[in-house]
């Protein structure tokens, strides 16, 4: 699944069991959280130290998802509803852009991309 929230974008999807290579089975029980930008992992896990503060950033690079924590599943359904909890605004964009200020002006503008290809698809 993709998370875009305040904090960053996220891809998570169940990793894969052992070293987590490749032809692996995949383990339903522990998620990796992945992430384009380390920033974005480390305000996760920063908004979630109780939950992800032990979880280290690995490195892989030249991969398409750079940054990586792995937790275990009811941990992170834990922190999907601290971000449920968490809403208290009416308009994603201009959140990101108050929540991140400067700093987060690609994300935003990245953010208005995904929002007109998706728009796209309405039509």
């Amino acid at each position: 699944m993709w998370l875009f929230t305040r904090h960053g974008f996220y891809s998570a999807v169940c990793a894969r069991q052992g070293d987590g290579g490749h032809g692996q089975p995949v383990n339903p029980n522990r998620i990796m959280v992945r992430a384009r930008l380390r920033p974005h992992l480390e305000a996760l896990k920063d908004h979630f130290p109780d939950l992800l503060g032990n979880s280290e950033i690995k490195e892989f690079v030249g991969t398409d998802y750079a940054y990586r924590i792995f937790v275990d599943k009811p941990t992170w359904t834990q922190v999907m509803v601290g971000l449920s909890d968490e809403l208290d605004y009416d308009n994603f964009k201009s959140e990101v852009a108050r929540f991140q200020g400067q700093d987060g002006a690609d994300y935003e503008h990245s953010l208005h991309k995904v929002w007109s290809v998706m728009y796209g698809l309405q039509k």
